[in-house]
This record gives structure tokens, C-alpha cells and sequence, in this order.
């Protein structure tokens, strides 16, 4: 899923966004649409958080790699 930082600022307490990933995947985080970083989503109390990783692979990124 894309969200622009727009978008996500004009969200208000409660809002849901849905992800196309589950707890413990590993995700992608752009800026700008570049790569910068791999993460991983966590679930902590009722909060979900994405853990950065590791520095981002752009040929990873570019080759579609996981």
C-alpha cells in the first residue's frame, strides 16, 4: 500500500489504514518513492509499529526482492 505523507497527516485518532503485509513481514519504507530502509511490522499493546531494520538495498528494491 501507498500512502502520501498528505494523506496520512490529514488522519485523525482512530483512523484505519489497511496493510497488505502481517505482523513479522518485512516492508519496504520510501521517501519520496526511494528507498531508505527495510523494516519490520510489530504489534505493541494495541499499536502497530514498523521496526527499522537495515539500510535499504536499491537493487533489491529494483529487482523486486523481498
Amino acid at each position: 500500500m501507498v500512502l502520501p505523507m498528505s494523506q496520512l497527516l490529514r488522519m485523525g485518532r482512530g483512523a484505519v489504514i489497511p496493510l497488505d503485509a502481517a505482523e513479522g513481514e518485512e516492508v519496504w519504507i520510501l521517501a519520496n518513492n526511494h528507498p531508505v530502509a527495510r523494516g519490520e511490522i510489530e504489534i505493541r499493546d494495541d499499536r502497530i509499529a514498523i521496526t527499522v531494520t537495515r539500510p535499504a538495498d536499491l537493487y533489491d528494491f529494483m529487482a523486486g526482492s523481498a
